[in-house]
């Protein structure tokens, strides 16, 4: 995948700060011109993957921290470009000042107000304004909200859970109130039909097996319920179902049916799923991802070949499977690479993996990657460095930091409060 975006080298600190570094994090305020490179993060979103990856939260820390004001950002909304209809030009922009607000810079509300009154894609602010849950901040809004949403973007707009803003908006605009009560009502039906719904335990494996293949009506329910049993049968319909052309290379909603049914089986597939990683036949994904999980040493030439082949081709998402079975089997032949795939890859979203895998692997050397992984633009990074960082006097000053932020996700805050307290 990639965004059009050209990316620095890792070795400087633009590259850094594109890839989501926490070491650029750390250099930063000690760099003159950082926060142009900040800003240019930001108006030319760098993410590999835009919908996986996160670095919303590490560009308004940085901006916090630098003293950088909004403006740049506001006026990249304002943009005469924002009409050409590119809804991922201003994504990483209205994230950036919804975290902002959540830092205590609600100065920062006004721009993300502005443009969900007048931006081409309104849309995406309001959903940021909703998510900020501070009725103060929305106040008029409901009436744009109601004239310019139909039912549907309604309903997709009303979070799961009880949220202030919507709860202010429903009482003053029946559109709104009316939505919300459909989602509560669909909920609450979805609840009994789950409870009374009956199984398909009934069903033969044969049967399942035969509403399966025909990828009508009840074949994605048959393929779970196959799943469940672990009959060894679906490894024969995988066959039949992952494999797709050159033309469309992803898997069918049928197929990605079978591969999430297939998680739940053990070490009974590794046979197969060596045969199908060799083969090459259009399982070899789902080969490898069987080997990251249940894989024995005998499987590190294969996994340590396709790491390698997958760092030199720049294919990040064909990393993560090796990389995961690699830090499982505590492959020591692996750090190299390991290494190289952390500084040099440009999907963030690869680095809870290879941070896993380097502290399995090699303890030691993994301590320098989860002090930095501190200030990582990934949650999951975040996440596992709280827990295993060294505590010297900077680590306790983040980790405080982490656990006191609001803004953090809440499983890193917890994981920051728990270390603090050894």
């Amino acid at each position: 995948m990639s965004n059009g975006v050209v990316l620095e080298s890792a070795g400087t600190l633009h590259g850094q700060l594109q890839r989501g570094l926490g070491r650029a994090a750390r250099r930063a305020a000690d760099r003159v011109g950082a926060g142009e490179y900040v800003y240019d993060c930001v108006r030319r979103d760098p993410r590999w993957d835009r919908q996986c990856e996160s670095r919303r939260l590490y560009y308004a820390r940085l901006m916090v921290d630098l003293e950088m004001p909004a403006g740049p950002v506001a006026q990249h909304l304002s943009d005469p470009s924002d009409q050409i209809g590119d809804e991922w030009r201003v994504d990483l922009a209205l994230g950036v000042l919804a975290d902002l607000v959540r830092l205590s810079r609600r100065e920062a509300a006004v721009p993300l107000r502005r443009y969900a009154e007048e931006g081409a894609h309104w849309f995406d602010a309001v959903e940021e304004l909703i998510d900020l849950a501070d009725p103060s901040l929305t106040i008029g809004l409901d009436e744009l909200v109601a004239a310019r949403c139909d039912d549907s973007d309604l309903a997709t707009l009303i979070p799961a859970g009880h949220n202030p803003v919507i709860e202010t908006w429903a009482a003053v605009q029946p559109r709104i109130a009316d939505a919300l009560a459909r989602q509560r009502e669909a909920g609450r039906a979805a609840r009994r039909a789950m409870a009374v719904s009956p199984g398909r335990d009934v069903q033969s494996e044969a049967e399942l097996l035969d509403l399966a293949r025909r990828r009508g009506e009840g074949a994605i329910a048959a393929i779970f319920e196959l799943g469940r049993r672990r009959t060894l049968a679906l490894l024969d319909l995988a066959e039949e179902l992952l494999p797709r052309g050159d033309q469309d290379p992803e898997p069918s909603r049928f197929g990605g049916a079978v591969s999430r049914a297939l998680r739940e089986y053990g070490p009974e597939t590794l046979p197969r799923a060596r045969a199908w990683a060799v083969q090459r036949g259009g399982c070899e994904g789902m080969g490898l991802s069987i080997l990251a999980r249940y894989g024995t040493r005998q499987d590190v030439p294969l996994l340590m070949d396709e790491l390698r082949t997958a760092l030199e081709r720049r294919e990040w998402r064909a990393a993560a499977n090796p990389i995961e079975g690699l830090g499982r089997l505590r492959a020591g032949e692996a750090v190299p690479l390991l290494k190289s795939a952390w500084t040099e890859s440009t999907y963030a979203y690869l680095r809870p993996r290879i941070l896993t895998a380097l502290t399995r692997t090699a303890p030691h050397t993994a301590e320098s990657y989860t002090i930095e992984g501190l200030w990582d633009c990934e949650e999951g990074v975040r996440h596992e460095a709280a827990r295993l960082a060294p505590l010297t006097r900077e680590t306790r000053i983040r980790l405080q930091r982490l656990h006191h932020d609001t803004a953090e996700e809440p499983d890193v805050r917890t994981a920051a409060a728990a270390r603090l307290m050894t």
